[in-house]
């Protein structure tokens, strides 16, 4: 849903509609070309099945940005441990981070502030690193 918003955003269109965007299983690849600029989003699913192929991309990353459901207090667990391995990889040292509390429109959502407590990032790494928190389903 986030890819599709930005996408949405950059490229002056529509983006898909909500009714037909599915959780990413596998790879989604989005590219956006703005002016000098090229950049390319590779969405890979997060369930933790396919969390075997996300190496595979790190090489080429020159940032990471990672989604989180903010309504989803009973994963933030399992987040955290996928984002701490996601940071200690070598290819990624250095790449710059920005953590998406994404579902904001929930009522169940924590604030960015919350979410940045469960996580313990100060604790995970060096890296410049922010939070944001916002919806991707209506941006």
């Amino acid at each position: 849903t986030l890819l599709e918003k930005v996408k949405a955003i950059y490229l002056k269109g529509e983006g898909l509609p909500h009714d037909r965007i599915v959780p990413t299983v596998g790879l989604n690849i989005g590219r956006i070309e703005d002016a000098n600029v090229k950049l390319v989003f590779w969405d890979l699913g997060g369930q933790p099945g396919l969390r075997t192929i996300w190496e595979k991309y790190f090489e080429e990353t020159h940032a990471v940005i990672y989604v989180i459901d903010s309504a989803a207090a009973p994963s933030f667990e399992d987040a955290k441990s996928a984002l701490e391995k996601v940071l200690h990889h070598e290819d990624l040292q250095g790449a710059p981070l920005l953590i998406f509390a994404n579902k904001q429109e929930l009522p169940a959502a924590v604030t960015e502030e919350e979410l940045a407590r469960h996580l313990h990032l100060k604790e995970l790494d060096e890296r410049p690193y922010m939070f944001q928190a916002g919806s991707a389903y209506d941006g």
